[in-house]
Formats: structure tokens, sequence, C-alpha cells
């Protein structure tokens, strides 16, 4: 075991801003990805790999003392009707991962699970670690079975594992995407004065995380030796949003406003998730310092200052 963190799904949105802060901060780190990706920076080692098999992970775990799993190819829209590609595209990699920290039990584990495909909240309460999960998505269901694996990993290994819900996250660098993100879409229909088809009246309520925030508390818990044992721990803001109210406070950040047409809801969308944020801030003292005005601006100063 070497000092260095594997990052997989180093290529998406979280996982580029998680490698270079960091590489901001002197670690050193494999970053594995599908998809070529140009850190330039002297101390992250790319690997670009298709990592599905025990055998394909084997060298990277060997060389590291953690692995953040960041990889997905789902949301809980994209998943409809398709259970079988859970299994094949994102809980198999995942089986292969932990086929091999079998032998490793001195490597820590992190997994960015989901908190919006699988809490739903009632009333004012906020959804804690102890809420009972409720998949609504082939997404959500393969997230919460990932969840079980790791547990089921730790137990008969000693594994030492940290299993993070993130709520909607945003922010610079998240390109747009079907499936992936209302914050960019919107953004990018307003800069393009396009129409937003929005599924249902608008009024489903979400946690909207600034990147920043979220690589913050990453970096605290791999910074630490993790215990033994899955624990979850949500990140979020602990704030619920409104679309309505989000594309009100978009339209007030970039002077402009969004069009928009509303169609019948979909059965993998819930209500309501709001979730609560107190165990990240008193475990590892990181609480969500970013508004979500201001978190908007940097994002819409960002998509307008790069071409892509």
């Amino acid at each position: 075991m070497s000092d260095r963190i594997l990052v997989l799904g180093a290529g998406g949105f979280i996982g580029q801003h998680l490698v270079r802060a960091l590489a901001r901060q002197g670690e050193s780190v494999i970053a594995a990805s599908r998809s070529k990706v140009d850190f330039d920076l002297p101390n992250v080692e790319t690997v670009i790999a298709e990592l599905r098999e025990p055998k394909d992970f084997a060298p990277l775990v060997a060389r590291s003392r953690a692995v953040a799993y960041l990889a997905s190819t789902s949301t809980p829209g994209t998943s409809v009707a398709r259970p079988l590609h859970e299994l094949v595209d994102n809980l198999q990699p995942m089986a292969g991962l932990l086929h091999v920290l079998q032998d490793h039990s001195g490597v820590d584990l992190l997994y960015l699970s989901s908190g919006g495909s699988l809490y739903t909240s009632t009333g004012d309460i906020a959804a804690s670690e102890a809420t009972r999960v409720q998949p609504r998505s082939y997404h959500g269901a393969s997230k919460i079975a990932t969840e079980y694996f790791i547990s089921a990993w730790c137990n008969q290994y000693s594994g030492k594992a940290t299993i993070l819900r993130p709520s909607n996250v945003y922010g610079p660098g998240q390109f747009e995407r079907a499936g992936f993100g209302i914050v960019p879409t919107a953004l990018g229909k307003i800069k393009r004065d396009e129409i937003l088809h929005i599924w249902g009246d608008g009024s489903a309520v979400r946690d909207y995380l600034y990147i920043d925030d979220l690589v913050e508390l990453i970096t605290t818990i791999l910074a630490r030796q993790m215990s033994v044992g899955a624990h979850i721990v949500n990140a979020c803001s602990g704030i619920g949003v409104s679309l309505n109210e989000l594309f009100a406070a978009m339209e007030t950040v970039t002077g402009r406003p969004l069009r928009r047409s509303y169609e019948v809801g979909r059965a993998v969308d819930a209500a309501r998730v709001v979730m609560d944020p107190t165990l990240a801030s008193h475990e590892y003292g990181c609480s969500p310092v970013t508004p979500l005005h201001e978190g908007l601006e940097r994002t819409w100063a960002w998509l307008n200052s790069t071409a892509h």
C-alpha cells in the first residue's frame, strides 16, 4: 500500500474538482476515467480505462491508501425502464472493486451514493442518515444495493468505508447533459433563450449543494483514517428550494427570463427531498458556506467565460 488516493470517475464533474483539490493539498492521486482528461499536475497520474473486473482494479488498489468511487453512468431519469443497465454498468464494477478490496483491508473506501434518489422528506422534517430510504428509480435502487454490498464487505473483511449521500450538486465545470443536472440545463436554456421543459408544476423541492462545499467534505474525510465499518454521511445544504424558486433565482442572477413549459410529472420524482447536514458538521466540521445565489452567480460566470 502506498500513500496515493485512487479516484474512480475522475473525468466527471465532481471527479475533476476532487482531483484538483487533492493535488493542491499535496496528495498523490491516481485519476482513473473512461475518457481522456488532462489534469497537467505533477502529482496526478492519469489512467484511461474501462474498469470492470477485479484484474482491472487490482494494480491500482495495490498502490493506494484510499479509493474514492465517484463513477456512475445513470440518473433517476436515464435509468427508467433500464434495470439491466444498472446491474451491468454500475453494480458489476463495484463488485469487481470489492473483490480486490477483500485482500486490501488497509485501504479506505469512499463511495458517492445519492440522497436525492433515496430520500423522501415529510413536511418540514429533513432526512437524516437514519431516515428510511425509498428508492423510486432503478438508479436509486442500484445506489442502495451498492451501499449494502459495501456494508457486507466491511462486515466480512473489517473494511473501512464512508458512504456519502449528496443532494443536488452544481457549480462551474458541470456541462449540460440530458438528464444530468437541472442547474446547467436551465442556465443553458437561459443563455440560448430556449424553452425548458419541466416535469411537474415546478413545486418539487430539492436541496442544492455547491461543488466546493462537497469537495471540502470529501477531502476532509479522505485526510483521516477511517474506522472499521460502513458509515453513512449526508452531503447537503439542509435548505429546501422549489424548482420555481430556483428558476426565479436564476433569472435574478442572469438578468434574463427563463422560458419554460410544464409537463406531466414523473413517478421517479419525489415531491420534496431536503436533507439534514448535522452529522457532517459534527463529525468533520464541514458545513456548506456557499449560498445558492452566490453559487449560481459563479456558475453563470463560468458558463459565459468558457467555450464548450
